[in-house]
């Protein structure tokens, strides 16, 4: 009965993403524990795995504050419009071979289009606060993640075409072999920009604390400054499950059920996330507009017209000539971007 699938996998989706978000909280904080050389949170229960729990304990108990001169109805409803699109991308990723909230055949713009709407949730809450840095954070969120939305958008459409189809159940069907091997540029690409636009290391301006204190979040405290914690953390795990059934061939796999396949390549892309922002230092504002609009977005163009040629030729059906070319086309275009690539005062970003 469809009122009984939507009411069962409303469960499984909230579920999952609540204990999803609670380990890569801890996930990370150990991992960045290793990679700082220090043991990372040990004390609450083994391993430290209740940490998230009395995290959020101390979270909830703390006094709510609201600046004098906030809007105040605007400043309450911001954290929750920033985490309900968040939680929504969930609906139409498959955990299984249609195993999924809503199977809509137009998947990828849903996602697209819910996604875009944690976007005004942070605007609401650097405006309201009615504080110079939090507005400054809020300005740049509207920079950053409009400026990665369009290269972002370009490297998915390459699997769409591969695929011929919106719908990412069917994509993750179209994947004889993980797109990946096919579209290593398009994944690329997708992970800087996704990771631009969830505002994760290198690109977490928008509450650069050394610059701008804690930019949209510095007037929020108790249960709204906590929800804007997890909706980060949503937006990874999302931004991770969309790469996983995108470029990696979802649910598939052998022998192990299809949803164990999932979970394991959404740890792989988090750990891959993480890795980043433990090695990379944060850039400059004016560093990463212009890596947007003169590295990655002639690099998102030619990775396109690279696909439609191939798709037109039906050169992508020979799966083993075209994932050694694709790779080599990979690698070339990114020498030559990198070396044409420069930022003001002609200096190369590192």
């Amino acid at each position: 009965m469809d009122w009984l699938h939507f009411a069962l996998f409303t469960l499984i989706v909230f579920v999952f993403v609540i204990t999803g978000v609670l380990f890569f909280i801890w996930y990370e904080r150990r991992g960045l524990g290793r990679f700082q050389l220090r043991p990372g949170p040990n004390r609450a229960g083994p391993f430290g795995l209740l940490q998230p729990l009395a995290d959020a304990v101390k979270v909830l108990l703390k006094e709510d504050i609201v600046p004098a001169l906030a809007d105040k109805p605007v400043h309450f409803l911001a954290p929750m419009v920033a985490f309900v699109p968040a939680l929504a991308v969930f609906a139409v990723v498959p955990f299984g071979d249609g195993a999924m909230l809503a199977d809509l055949n137009i998947g990828i713009l849903y996602i697209m289009a819910v996604s875009s709407i944690v976007v005004i949730g942070i605007f609401m809450a650097g405006w309201s606060s009615s504080n110079k840095y939090s507005l400054l954070g809020a300005m740049r969120t509207i920079a950053q993640e409009v400026s990665y939305e369009i290269p972002l958008v370009l490297s998915i459409l390459g699997t769409v075409m591969l695929a011929g189809s919106l719908s990412l159940n069917d994509i993750v069907k179209a994947q004889q072999v993980p797109f990946i091997l096919i579209q290593p540029l398009g994944f690329l690409i997708y992970m800087t920009a996704a990771m631009a636009e969830i505002n994760r290391t290198p690109f977490d301006l928008l509450e650069a604390d050394s610059e701008i204190i804690a930019g949209f979040q510095t007037e929020y405290s108790g249960m709204k400054f906590g929800l804007f914690y997890l909706t980060e953390y949503a937006e990874t795990l999302s931004v991770s499950a969309v790469a996983s059934t995108l470029f990696l061939g979802g649910w598939a796999g052998p022998i192990l059920p299809g949803f164990i396949w999932l979970i394991i390549k959404i740890v792989a892309v988090f750990s891959f996330i993480m890795w980043v922002r433990a090695t990379f230092p944060r850039l400059r504002i004016d560093q990463v507009m212009a890596f947007c609009w003169k590295f990655l977005l002639p690099l998102s163009v030619a990775n396109l017209l690279i696909t439609a040629g191939l798709v037109l030729t039906g050169f992508n059906e020979q799966i083993w000539l075209a994932v050694p070319l694709n790779l080599g086309l990979a690698a070339v275009l990114v020498v030559l971007a990198s070396r044409q690539f420069r930022t003001g005062g002609g200096h190369a970003v590192t």
